[in-house]
């Protein structure tokens, strides 16, 4: 059971500035600060670590409750919590003593850089990243092309590293202002541009194990999986739902036709989110992965669907600036397919999965 957490305001926020957080990167300063307010993103810490309490099921309800009125918010969500998460599964105390807090207040960001990881994870492409010893320290060098919730204000944000001397790739947590971290400008995208998106760079960062989120990469990337695609799934579920909304509130005469199209992905939608956080809370996902990649690949789908609904109940209103949320919608399900890991690649490491299996 959570503690009494309200979301009235923040939910009043995100209404009445979903537009301009899709559309101006300059709004991007002011997410972070209403998410932590609300205490959002607390959402499945433990109480006696300062969270709200809770499971990751609560976690993925809310990021998809946020997603219901902005996914850019919601990226951002995902990417910060997400973050939360890799510290609270380390095995590194003084990481977690010394970060935790400030990640939970929102003195920093947290940005989850592990799409190369799970990608690699998962055989789709080496690390970008190279650890080689430093004294009693590492030195780090790469690049990341796309990590959201970089804020220029402060952020802390996740990369794996292979190492120069054949010991396992592992995971350190790289802040902003650590000599040689280079951000780039924000990445010219299409919506989602209050998402603090940017590439990010190591040269020659010299960093100790106080830094380091975990020894042993591919155990640790394998454990904390489920998570960081629970909580990614959870943007689907809430703009897959708020969709959905939007037919009901559309005239009769226009969603008439359509009503029990709409019924039928309600029920699939609803069974599909309680999937999620039972796969994510008794192990499904854990042991078998392929399962979670499924219904990952399922929901882009269901969202896909929701979005098509929405605009045939809609009508040409829809298409009138200003008039719903409609186009945001149809924007921010295009990014949904695209996020790593995308749909193709997901396609791919299910058809490995089976010839497998198979053989």
């Amino acid at each position: 059971m959570t503690a009494s957490v309200s979301f009235e305001a923040l939910d009043a926020w995100l209404d009445a500035n979903a537009e301009a957080l899709d559309a101006d990167p300059s709004r991007a300063s002011e997410v972070l600060p209403q998410l932590v307010r609300s205490r959002a993103a607390a959402v499945g810490v433990p109480e006696a670590l300062g969270g709200t309490g809770g499971s990751i099921a609560d976690a993925i309800d809310t990021v998809a409750a946020v997603a219901q009125r902005s996914l850019t918010a919601a990226f951002v969500l995902w990417g910060h919590r997400t973050f939360i998460e890799y510290v609270l599964q380390s095995e590194n105390d003084a990481l977690r003593d010394r970060w935790l807090t400030p990640l939970l207040v929102g003195e920093s960001a947290g940005a989850t850089g592990l799409s190369n990881a799970m990608k690699y994870l998962s055989d789709i492409e080496p690390l970008q990243m190279h650890a080689a010893r430093s004294g009693n320290a590492f030195a780090l060098n790469g690049s990341l092309p796309w990590i959201t919730n970089l804020r220029r204000e402060g952020f802390i944000a996740a990369a794996a590293f292979d190492h120069d001397d054949g010991s396992p790739p592992s995971i350190f947590a790289i802040p902003h202002d650590a000599p040689g971290v280079v951000r780039s400008d924000d990445l010219d995208l299409i919506g989602l541009r209050a998402s603090n998106t940017a590439a990010l760079r190591v040269n020659g960062t010299v960093l100790d194990d106080t830094y380091r989120l975990a020894a042993n990469a591919p155990a640790w990337l394998a454990r904390v999986r489920p998570a960081f695609l629970g909580l990614q799934c959870g943007m689907s579920i809430g703009l897959a739902r708020r969709a959905l909304l939007a037919t009901l509130e559309a005239s009769e005469a226009s969603r008439g036709s359509i009503r029990e199209e709409i019924r039928s992905l309600e029920a699939t939608l609803a069974n599909q989110s309680s999937q999620l956080k039972q796969g994510v809370l008794d192990g499904t996902f854990f042991n078998a992965p392929a399962t979670m990649f499924e219904l990952r690949i399922a929901l882009v789908d269901t969202v896909t669907q929701a979005v098509s609904l929405e605009v045939q109940a809609t009508g040409g209103r829809g298409y009138l600036r200003g008039q719903s949320g409609g186009a945001r919608r149809v924007r921010e399900a295009s990014f949904i397919p695209i996020v790593t890991p995308s749909l193709v690649q997901l396609k791919s490491q299910l058809a490995r999965h089976r010839r497998a299996a198979a053989a």
